[in-house]
């Protein structure tokens, strides 16, 4: 069912919409990335596509599609200027005749939603996260993203959450949550041949890695939750210093948690093992160069990216058994599931993985990939949002939800 607003469009008509998507920044992370796939599908479906949000190193990639951005300080949780926020977002909706605004994170929400209302346009919301429920005033906060004309889950683990912490998608309201799987890039992931030997032997270079040597990869923030002790821990029981683990990922300024990770890292001797990289922007290649990649969070991913584009390259993964993990990895097949913590038992997943044979590990590596694209292309995630968008704006075309395309 289409929602009735002052700025709605049906497919028969000569406006072409305007789609209004807003998130904290555009450093680096999951969201950021999903804004960053959607605009695009939406300039490519002739649309106009604006980005509202801190900007940061991603903006090119927005200017290089041909979307617009719009800076507004949307990371910040002060409720005065989450209120001013709404009155530029909704003169900002007014002055440009935005048909549809998508908000990915709950600050911006909250002035998304108020501005949105206020100028009677569709309103979308994005589940990135779990968000704990800790405080009184906690689920209150994080109800703004149960608020949108449509609600979509990046996860079935996230749509569970939903349900049972807010009480969505039961009864009268089971239309409005919708789980889309996020999506990976089939023009970056899904083509190791297209990954020049150059561009490996630049990073290898780069990360002064040994020849001959296995690569452990956890690519992922320094941040606690990601798990960096927990790998770090399962390479002191590993008990052999003949591999490389590279840590990827920047600390975004937890200097003090890097300088304890380092401080770990030495009273287990692991200096000659452990390698902590920073940022990298050929991701692709840094896949080429991992035997295995791990996804050790101590906490529930919501999706897993790291995990997915691993497998769409060719490479076995080692994650933590919760979360997103448990729809994305097929145990045995493309990867393996560890507890939760559990040093112990991910450096026995470890070896595993580390001494697969070369048959085995190319039946690993085509069974991820497939998996993969059979369920998590980026093709698929717009796809289905752009459904939730031509649904919400009237197009008479929208009536079947885009399904994963069965091998």
């Amino acid at each position: 069912m289409s929602v009735t607003t002052e700025h709605n469009i049906d497919g028969g008509g000569n406006k072409k919409p305007i789609v209004l998507q807003v998130l904290p920044a555009l450093e680096t992370g999951g969201v950021e990335r999903t804004a960053v796939d959607m605009a695009k599908a939406i300039t490519a479906a002739g649309w106009t596509a604006l980005v509202a949000s801190e900007g940061g190193r991603m903006q090119h990639e927005l200017d290089r599609i041909g979307a617009e951005h719009i800076v507004l300080p949307l990371a910040s949780k002060n409720p005065l200027q989450i209120h001013k926020n709404a009155a530029q977002l909704a003169a900002l909706i007014y002055d440009r005749s935005v048909s549809l605004v998508h908000a990915r994170s709950r600050a911006p929400a909250w002035s998304a939603l108020m501005a949105a209302r206020r100028n009677k346009v569709p309103f979308v919301t994005t589940f990135h996260g779990t968000y704990g429920l800790k405080g009184p005033f906690k689920k209150l906060y994080n109800s703004v993203m149960t608020r949108g004309d449509r609600v979509i889950a990046n996860s079935k683990f996230i749509a569970d959450r939903v349900r049972k912490d807010y009480g969505m998608g039961l009864g009268d309201d089971a239309g409005r949550l919708i789980t889309i799987p996020r999506g990976i890039e089939t023009t970056r992931f899904f083509n190791p041949a297209a990954v020049s030997a150059e561009r490996i032997i630049q990073l290898a270079d780069r990360w002064r890695l040994t020849d001959g040597l296995p690569v452990i990869m956890l690519p992922g923030r320094l941040t606690r939750w990601k798990g960096h002790t927990v790998l770090i821990d399962a390479l002191k029981h590993y008990g052999q210093q003949d591999v490389i683990c590279v840590l990827v990922g920047d600390d975004q300024g937890r200097t003090k948690y890097r300088e304890e990770l380092e401080a770990l890292v030495r009273e287990n001797n692991l200096e000659s093992v452990v390698r902590f990289v920073g940022d990298c922007n050929d991701m692709a290649a840094a896949y080429m160069l991992a035997d295995v990649v791990v996804s050790a969070s101590t906490d529930p991913e919501a999706f897993g990216r790291v995990a997915v584009e691993a497998q769409a390259m060719g490479r076995p993964v080692i994650a933590t058994d919760h979360g997103g993990a448990r729809e994305t990895i097929l145990p045995g097949i493309t990867g393996w599931l560890v507890p939760p913590g559990d040093a112990l038992e991910l450096a026995s997943a470890l070896r595993k993985a580390v001494h697969l044979d070369p048959d085995d590990r190319a039946e690993m590596a085509s069974a991820g990939r497939a998996h993969v694209l059979e369920e998590y292309k980026v093709e698929l995630m717009t796809a289905r949002t752009m459904f939730v968008y031509r649904e919400l704006l009237g197009f008479p075309e929208a009536k079947t939800f885009p399904e994963a395309e069965k091998n």
